[in-house]
């Protein structure tokens, strides 16, 4: 399923790229007469917006099932290469947000950018080297169009080296035994055509039912560096990290607690864990990984929230509890 969206979003990207044009004056326009004057535009560049929102979502999905059934332990390699896509993809989707030049677009690439002014010494100077002038301008939004263009094909080639060092274990299964080998063409093409056809008809609803559903009003506001949105939210799939970053009053403490939410995904394959499979062991897992996947789900709804109280302080249990999980799981060993 994330195969299939891949090759979507960049077929799609392709096809919105012939008319876009990354000049500051007139990137706004050019989107909205996208969706206006080309025929099938409008359909096209949502359904870009909607996969987008899609493969995330089956991306945590995927993630979560990791977790859940323990896949680190097997294929550390597999787990690892995963990271550094889920961490290209963040990039990728960044970029492309910024792309529109619409108010929440600008403002986002602001203030994201401007967390790198917390390196010490050299933090403006590389702000500035990111902007490629004084602000974000011409220069970024070029930058940015670039990368947003080539970083796919990245994604595409770390995709399916994915898939091999997945092969080389194989797959991890639910009931902990060794899998019958089922026919490719009887089993595995019906199964993935199911997924092909569900994730086709649920953009189509969306679309035709509400569009703006996953994008911000701001979204459809031509950018004004004067004029800053009352609340800048960036996308439902950036809502945890921005929770996480948020949760803490000082800016050097999220920026390094933001760094940690990826970092954390790297390192803690590594930590030696119990396999036993005692009762009392699954059971507290179980519980441990459902109460995770509730924070988790919590953190997107209080990204999206006022930054003040009492959202603040239920970021900043939900922060604590993201980071225990990993640390906890390494306890269990005490019980095993």
């Amino acid at each position: 399923m994330l195969g299939v969206i891949l090759f979507f979003q960049i077929v799609s990207g392709y096809i919105i790229s012939c008319f876009y044009t990354k000049k500051m004056e007139f990137a706004f326009n050019r989107v909205d007469m996208i969706k206006r004057d080309i025929k099938y535009g409008g359909l096209i560049r949502h359904l870009h917006i909607f996969g987008a929102s899609v493969f995330f979502f089956i991306i945590y999905l995927h993630m979560g099932r990791g977790l859940y059934f323990y896949s680190f332990i097997r294929k550390i390699n597999a787990w690892i290469r995963g990271v550094l896509i889920y961490l290209l993809l963040i990039v990728t989707s960044f970029v492309g947000y910024v792309l529109p030049w619409a108010q929440m677009s600008f403002w986002a690439a602001t203030v994201i950018t401007k967390f790198i002014t917390v390196i010490p010494v050299f933090g403006e100077d590389i702000v500035q080297w990111v902007w490629g002038s004084f602000s974000v301008d011409y220069t970024t939004l070029m930058r940015f169009y670039t990368l947003h263009f080539l970083l796919p094909s990245i994604l595409l080639i770390l995709g399916i080296l994915h898939m091999f060092l997945l092969h080389e274990t194989g797959s991890s299964s639910p009931l902990g035994v060794v899998k019958i080998y089922q026919r490719f063409r009887s089993f595995c093409i019906v199964k993935d055509r199911l997924g092909f056809i569900s994730i086709i008809i649920s953009l189509l609803i969306i679309y035709y039912i509400s569009f703006m559903s996953v994008s911000d009003s701001e979204q459809y506001i031509e950018a004004n560096p004067f004029v800053t949105p009352v609340h800048i939210v960036p996308e439902w799939y950036f809502l945890p990290a921005y929770a996480i970053l948020r949760s803490v009053p000082n800016k050097l403490g999220g920026v390094f607690l933001l760094l940690g939410y990826i970092i954390i995904l790297l390192i803690f394959p590594f930590f030696k864990y119990s396999v036993s499979q005692n009762g009392k062991t699954i059971l507290i897992k179980t519980i441990l990984f459902w109460i995770f996947i509730f924070k988790f789900i919590l953190l997107v709804y209080l990204g999206g929230s006022i930054a003040e109280q009492p959202f603040i302080l239920f970021s900043q249990v939900c922060t604590i509890f993201y980071f225990f999980y990993f640390f906890g799981l390494k306890g269990l060993r005490v019980l095993s």
